[in-house]
């Protein structure tokens, strides 16, 4: 039998760590595990046209499945282009493996053809980053990385000379335990009594809830109705705790609708479960906050806290609810609840007139018929920009549906690269990559990838020629738009010319059938909706300080445009208020 060379061994490791396939490009360095890839059963090569789709796939992947994600970049160039989809999965907290292949190691420091130092240019979107140097280094820094990877929640970065994975791996290396899932952490008793008494003491308490629930949505539901607690999510947090909730009352920030905010800030006590909202403007700065959440690092971050808590939201409720009251007056709850069922009811008028007979059409029913005729168990990746508005306010989560985008580092271009991902998890699962025009050309070469592996994801473009969300951003600076302009092709036309499925729908009266045609499509498909540029509004509450580079950085900056479903499910737990 023939001696294994890094390459082959690096591949095993991977292999044992649960990886399932390595996204990328091929290129000379990365050439000994690309073959070490194509003799391994186990695992597959998946090629793409552009590196930055590698590492968004992985991060997508991770996040779906919750397992250790990996995809490589060759020398130089190859592997700088991964260094935004791995700045998305590091942010996002998903476990990925990144190789950077490098120059040969004789040259490293020599100014050689496409000499990069990757294990330095990574370091500030990972948690490791470290380069290999010989061949006896590699089992246990591969390890090291898969650790810091899958321990951490976020990506680590490994170098690796294109010599030195040629050359034989060395003998009787050590199979080291890998860890390939996270354990619960439990705050200390003192710490869940100090909490108890908080919300004993409070009259008011709101809960606010980011990606941290997630696989807590009964134990928030339980603690919230012990405590008659409205509850308020971030986007991310949106999949995991909006469904099946009596007590929610909307979502809070950028994108923020219903009575979030005035639950945040009207409360006595506000409970931070599992989030790390970065708009500390939403935030208020005059009720008691106590923030629970497994990386300590993020404790505090945001907002002064009168209590930090280290621990895992679902392990941490199971231990507080049972120690907190009940509190009988459900006052606070209530009139949340009506305040929420009634912004909602205003905000729908904005766009329940004549829009199924509005062209261009209306964004918002886009996305209003597109929840209607999706899967219940779909995958919806959301391009950044209006897209998110779109996706926040009518994509209706059910607990088996998944929501995921650039949510944290706002990238655009991501939806296509990371629907990729997310249907390599299950080809049989319903996959929708809601695109904007814009973002859908920055990445548009990866549509040829969904060809290529026959994968069959939905497109379904916003096609409004603009970039709207920088507009937006603009109108409320006092800013004519300048630059934001794009000259599109007949996108459904460039889908078939691929050899997908591409339909271009421009009458509403269209939609409905054209996506039902898409969805019952075997293989990728393209659905291009001319929709209309000048679907944005601005509400009447806003000043100059609400504007901070990209974020319309205050309260209540609420784009009008509807809110889908969501009314349906506030006047529902309207109706299920008692009544004395």
């Amino acid at each position: 039998m023939a001696k294994q060379n890094v390459a082959e061994q690096f591949v095993d490791i991977l292999v044992r760590a649960g990886v399932k396939r390595l996204y990328g490009v091929v290129g000379d360095s990365l050439n000994p595990v690309v073959d070490a890839v194509r003799r391994n059963a186990a695992i597959d090569w998946i090629t793409v046209r552009h590196e930055e789709t590698a590492a968004f796939a992985a991060g997508a992947e991770a996040q779906i499945t919750g397992r250790l994600a990996a995809c490589a970049g060759s020398c130089g160039p190859g592997n700088l282009h991964l260094i935004n989809g791995l700045y998305d999965a590091h942010r996002s907290m998903a476990p990925v493996l990144a190789l950077a292949s490098h120059i040969p190691s004789s040259e490293i420091g020599l100014g050689y053809f496409q000499e990069t130092h990757p294990d330095r240019l990574f370091q500030e979107c990972s948690h490791y980053s470290e380069l290999i140097s010989s061949p006896k280094q590699m089992p246990r820094l591969l390890d090291t990385a898969i650790q810091h990877a899958v321990g951490r929640s976020g990506v680590s970065v490994v170098a690796l000379p294109g010599d030195i994975a040629a050359e034989p791996a060395p003998e009787k290396a050590a199979e080291a335990a890998i860890v390939t899932s996270r354990p619960t952490v439990r705050p200390s008793d003192a710490e869940i009594d100090r909490l108890a008494r908080m919300v004993d003491e409070a009259g008011k308490v709101t809960l606010f809830c980011g990606s941290g629930t997630a696989g807590a949505h009964a134990e928030v539901m339980e603690f919230a109705g012990k405590i008659k607690s409205p509850v308020g999510h971030a986007l991310r947090g949106k999949e995991f705790i909006q469904y099946d909730n009596p007590f929610d009352v909307g979502m809070s920030g950028l994108l923020g609708y219903g009575a979030a905010y005035e639950a945040t800030h009207e409360c006595d006590l506000l409970i931070l479960l599992g989030t790390d909202f970065p708009y500390n403007a939403f935030l208020p700065d005059d009720v008691r906050i106590a923030q629970v959440d497994v990386r300590p690092e993020v404790l505090g971050r945001r907002s002064k806290l009168d209590l930090a808590v280290w621990g895992d939201v679902k392990e941490t409720l199971r231990c507080l609810t049972p120690r907190v009251r009940e509190k009988t007056n459900r006052r606070f709850l209530d009139r949340m609840l009506k305040k929420h069922a009634d912004a909602l009811e205003g905000v729908v008028k904005a766009y329940t007139r004549r829009v199924d007979k509005h062209v261009p059409i209306h964004p918002e029913y886009v996305a209003a018929v597109l929840d209607e005729v999706a899967d219940d168990d779909a995958v919806f990746t959301i391009d950044t920009g209006m897209c998110n508005v779109w996706g926040a306010r009518y994509i209706s989560p059910n607990g088996r549906r998944r929501i995921i985008g650039s949510f944290s580092h706002g990238s655009m271009a991501n939806a296509l690269p990371m629907a990729i991902g997310a249907q390599f998890t299950d080809r049989r699962r319903q996959v929708i990559s809601m695109s904007g025009d814009g973002g859908f050309s920055m990445l548009m070469g990866d549509f040829l990838t969904l060809v290529q592996h026959d994968l069959p994801v939905k497109v379904v473009l916003f096609d409004n020629s603009s970039l709207g969300m920088v507009e937006l951003e603009m109108l409320v600076a006092g800013l004519p738009s300048y630059g934001t302009t794009n000259k599109n092709p007949d996108f459904a036309a460039v889908a078939r010319a691929c050899g997908a499925h591409g339909i271009r729908v421009e009458k509403p009266k269209e939609l409905a059938g054209a996506l039902k045609d898409a969805f019952r499509h075997k293989g990728p498909a393209l659905v291009d909706v001319v929709t209309d540029p000048n679907a944005l509004s601005i509400p009447p509450k806003i000043s100059a300080e609400m504007v901070s580079g990209f974020a319309l950085s205050a309260s209540k900056i609420v784009l009008a445009g509807g809110v889908g479903r969501m009314v349906q499910m506030a006047r529902s737990n309207l109706r299920n208020v008692p009544r004395p």
